[in-house]
C-alpha cells in the first residue's frame, strides 16, 4: 500500500473508532446522553463503551505520530517502505481485539504498530 493510501485509511479508521464509541455510548446511556455536553458521564454498566472509549483514546495517541511520520515520508519522497502498511494493518486488527477483550492479541497489535512507526522513522533516516 502507498503511504498516501495508508493515510487515507487511517482517517477512515479514526471514523470507525469514533462511530464505535458513539454506538456503544448510545447502547449504554441512550440517545439523550449523545446530545448533551457530557459534563457528568454516568458510570458505565457494561464493558463495550469503556473499551471503545479507551480504544479511541489509544488510537488518537498513535495516530498523531503516524500522521507526522507518514506525511514526512510523502514530503521527502522516502516512500516505498512497509512501515505505514504494517501500522495500518495492525491498527485495523487492534479495534475489534480491544472491543472483544482479547488482551494478548490486542497488545501484540499495538506492538506491531509501534514497529511500523519505527520502520517509518528508519526509512526517513535513510535506511
Amino acid at each position: 500500500m502507498s503511504e498516501l493510501l495508508c493515510l487515507e485509511i487511517a482517517v477512515v479508521l479514526w471514523l470507525a473508532h469514533v462511530l464505535t464509541q458513539a454506538f456503544t455510548a448510545r447502547a449504554e446511556f441512550g440517545d439523550d446522553f449523545l446530545f448533551t455536553p457530557r459534563d457528568k458521564a454516568p458510570t458505565p454498566k457494561g464493558l463495550a463503551f469503556g473499551r471503545a472509549d479507551r480504544a479511541l483514546a489509544n488510537y488518537i495517541e498513535n495516530l498523531v505520530p503516524f500522521v507526522a511520520l507518514d506525511l514526512a515520508l510523502i514530503a521527502t519522497q522516502h516512500t516505498g517502505g512497509l512501515g505505514a502498511t504494517i501500522w495500518i494493518i495492525a491498527r485495523i486488527i487492534y479495534l475489534p481485539m480491544y472491543i472483544m477483550g482479547i488482551k494478548y492479541v490486542r497488545t501484540l497489535c499495538w506492538g506491531v504498530g509501534v514497529v511500523g512507526l519505527l520502520m517509518i522513522l528508519a526509512r526517513l533516516a535513510g535506511y
